[in-house]
């Protein structure tokens, strides 16, 4: 890290702790040239995520439309915005733990999927019903059938 005062870049670390937000830490530093003291944040850096849709085409990332997907499940269950905020939290850690920069919007719907069915199981059926669009009402049974199990 180069000193901002005197362009050296030689400096040691003083203090470390967690800034305010919790997601980066600030660390206090002294030139061991000029002796001067600054502080610097480091940040996690976010790799941006492309969604591979059904049509090959790509797009960013955006977990709004989880978001909205869970909310429209959802609708007029017992199913509170922290809980909706706190699965989403879960399906974003597994999509990002996959490690790579292109994920199929198949496997995240498979995700959701996998975790709206602890969430609510009437929620769970609803995406189900859109996500596996379902053609008839044999399929949708089939699906209730395994929920049942």
């Amino acid at each position: 890290m180069k000193c901002p005062f005197c362009g050296e870049d030689s400096t040691s670390v003083i203090d470390s702790r967690p800034a305010d937000d919790n997601t980066s830490i600030r660390r206090r530093r002294q030139c061991d040239s000029c002796g001067k003291r600054f502080t610097t944040y480091e940040k996690v850096e976010n790799v941006p995520i492309m969604v591979i849709k059904k049509d090959k085409t790509r797009e960013a990332y955006d977990r709004s439309k989880i978001v909205q997907g869970l909310v429209r499940s959802c609708h007029k269950r017992p199913v509170s915005m922290e809980d909706i905020e706190r699965c989403v939290d879960k399906i974003e850690a597994e999509i990002f733990n996959l490690g790579t920069r292109e994920v199929e919007s198949s496997v995240i719907g498979a995700i959701v999927m996998d975790k709206i069915k602890g969430l609510d199981e009437v929620a769970y059926v609803r995406f189900a019903s859109v996500y596996r669009e379902f053609k008839d009402v044999n399929t949708f049974m089939d699906e209730l059938k395994k929920l049942l199990k």
